[in-house]
């Protein structure tokens, strides 16, 4: 939790211009687990050159576009985290919501959350509209995500359930900051290089 006991789970990370981590540089980070113990999430926006259907066929044709493995973070690269949306049936075995519509009469589709590999693909993949797979995970300790965060590394935002599987993920930082209200909207046409301007 942050100092003023907001929990980040569900929300993003975007790197802000003065972060200076090249791990993180331009990146978006959607918040899986917040709390006392520290904080985990994924990178949305770095897809890889590995087709999904390479190291997990059997989930492959549920893989949202582009159909490959996304780099979610430097800790762990060998464990995959999968990310899905429901469709219209209800949830899956092994699924659990991070974003979008719960409780009654809201309906299960469009929710984003996340996916046991582990469940049977036949099975799960008849309650999903789509899923993204990503090889490791961003990772802080007690502490350290909200220092990162009063340091001026990261700008919080709520997350919209379309941004974990973007169909276009090399849009996204830009794209997330230019729809925040005031200021922060102008970060979005930062240049990458800002000697470049």
């Amino acid at each position: 939790m942050t100092g003023d006991g907001v929990v980040l789970k569900g929300r993003l990370l975007v790197a802000t211009p003065n972060l200076g981590d090249p791990n993180f540089e331009r990146t978006v980070i959607l918040v899986l687990e917040h709390g006392e113990e520290g904080a985990l999430g994924v990178v949305l926006n770095r897809p890889s050159d590995l087709d999904l259907a390479e190291p997990l066929p059997e989930w492959a044709r549920a893989a949202a576009h582009p159909s490959v493995v996304f780099i979610g973070g430097p800790v762990a690269p060998s464990a995959a985290v999968c990310l899905a949306r429901l469709g219209p049936h209800g949830a899956a075995e092994g699924w659990q919501r991070l974003l979008g519509p719960s409780g009654p009469g809201s309906g299960a589709g469009g929710s984003v959350g996340t996916l046991d590999l582990d469940a049977d693909p036949d099975e799960a993949i008849a309650r999903l509209d789509e899923i993204r797979v990503f090889a490791g995970y961003a990772g802080w300790g007690p502490g350290q995500l909200e220092g990162e965060i009063a340091d001026g590394g990261w700008f919080v935002v709520d997350a919209e359930a379309t941004d974990p599987l973007s169909p276009a993920p090399e849009n996204l930082w830009s794209a997330v900051l230019r729809r925040q209200p005031g200021t922060l909207a102008l970060f979005a046409a930062y240049p990458a290089d800002p000697t470049m301007n």
